[in-house]
């Protein structure tokens, strides 16, 4: 292991500075790790636009936020199902109009180990549709204004990535066959993990490096997600991990996220997350990255895949 360059407690929040005057725009917050972070950023002063698909749980949310941290806070809500298409270009040119820079955009919203093959409305395997889909548009359509910002995008991967194949199955992205919830679930996360790489080798070509772009993961965190997708045994084996020294709670699971956000010099080549055994608890850091997340072929075939399957373009 190399050594922590944050030291042998890792990266923590008291190292984040007053956030005045600064947005961030975050997914998933109505819960675990995102409604982690949400809250550490605006007790430092930032402003938020939190994008979730339940605009009720959003405005509960919001309730408990100014509860625990006062009225004056700046947080906002604009309603987005990531796994729809038409809902994720529609709240981003709705982010757009609401708010006038984005210091970082923080991809955190997922869903994991959905049981049997299903399909999103727009006809993609639903981790693959949701995880990697979803978020490719949403960046590529808020680019333009964290370009404008000098801004960055943080991607919240996950260890999935080094599970399940550990290449994009392009001649089945959908698992039409031999479908397995762990595969596609880690297909999705490896996706979005690569495309970050591949993004920052693009900013670098087109001499546009003022645009950061991380990769990070929240370690095994007592969050709801197994909860809200999994199948009952996932979500048996998974409630008595909690249980266990395997996992850390949500708040620790925010950090890597809250760090590519707002860490200054952070190197972008870095996987971050927790450092310990199997990178599931510890302290934050950069960490290994397993060669085929950084797979150059494969990340420029999905890259050029998946502006022809979305058709959306970065304007890069």
């Amino acid at each position: 292991m190399t050594t922590n360059q944050f030291g042998k407690n890792g990266w923590t929040p008291d190292r984040i500075e007053n956030l005045n005057g600064k947005t961030f725009v975050i997914t998933g917050t109505t819960s675990g790790t995102g409604f982690e972070a949400a809250k550490i950023l605006l007790s430092k002063g930032a402003k938020l636009v939190m994008l979730n698909r339940n605009p009720q749980k959003s405005a509960d949310t919001i309730a408990t936020l100014k509860q625990e941290l006062g009225n004056a806070i700046e947080v906002t809500s604009i309603k987005m199902d990531l796994s729809e298409q038409a809902s994720v270009k529609k709240a981003a040119q709705e982010v757009l109009k609401t708010v006038s820079q984005i210091d970082a955009l923080i991809c955190n919203a997922a869903i994991a180990q959905v049981p049997k093959q299903t399909l999103t409305v727009d006809g993609w395997e639903s981790q693959m549709g949701t995880n990697y889909f979803g978020n490719f548009t949403l960046q590529a359509l808020l680019f333009p204004l964290i370009e404008k910002s000098k801004g960055r995008i943080v991607t919240v991967g996950s260890m999935g990535y080094d599970m399940g194949i550990k290449t994009i199955k392009f001649d089945d992205l959908n698992w039409n066959k031999e479908y397995t919830p762990n595969n596609a679930y880690s297909q999705s996360k490896l996706a979005q993990i690569m495309t970050i790489y591949e993004l920052q080798d693009r900013l670098a070509a087109a001499g546009k490096t003022e645009v950061k772009a991380y990769a990070c993961h929240p370690g095994s965190s007592r969050t709801n997600l197994i909860n809200s997708s999994g199948s009952f045994m996932m979500k048996f084996i998974f409630n008595l991990m909690k249980l266990s020294p395997l996992t850390q709670s949500a708040e620790k699971g925010a950090y890597p996220q809250l760090m590519c956000a707002t860490e200054p010099n952070l190197d972008q080549n870095s996987f971050y997350g927790p450092t310990g055994r199997n990178f599931w608890t510890g302290p934050v850091g950069a960490h290994k990255l397993e060669p085929h997340a950084k797979d150059k072929a494969v990340a420029y075939r999905l890259w050029e895949l998946s502006e022809k399957e979305t058709g959306v373009k970065w304007n890069i």
